[in-house]
């Protein structure tokens, strides 16, 4: 089972970046070989909520960073990151994000 962070939530207009962090599941001198991010709704309405990942996640060092664009006004997302590792772990954490309104 995976871990939960928490994602600060996204203007509908914006195109943002969002960092999963691993470092408290590595072990000393283990690195990430392979990371996804994917998208699925959690609660509301997107009948592709997959269009919202921007691009292929980059790894560097613990941290694997996955831009995140557009959505739908009042959908929560969940983000989920996956990782393999050196020493062949499968690490997962996911987060919610919501889209909120563009300030005028």
């Amino acid at each position: 089972m995976g871990s939960r962070i928490v994602l600060e939530s996204k203007y509908l207009a914006e195109t943002k970046k969002y960092e999963f962090d691993f470092a408290s599941q590595l072990a000393v001198g283990e690195t990430i070989s392979t990371q996804v991010c994917t998208a699925t709704v959690y609660s509301g309405t997107d009948a592709s909520p997959s269009s919202i990942i921007s691009g292929s996640a980059t790894a560097s060092g613990s941290v694997v960073t996955q831009a995140i664009t557009a959505g739908t006004l009042g959908v929560i997302y969940e983000i989920t990151c996956t990782i393999v590792t050196s020493a062949s772990q499968t690490l997962v954490l996911t987060g919610f994000l919501s889209i909120v309104p563009t300030l005028p």
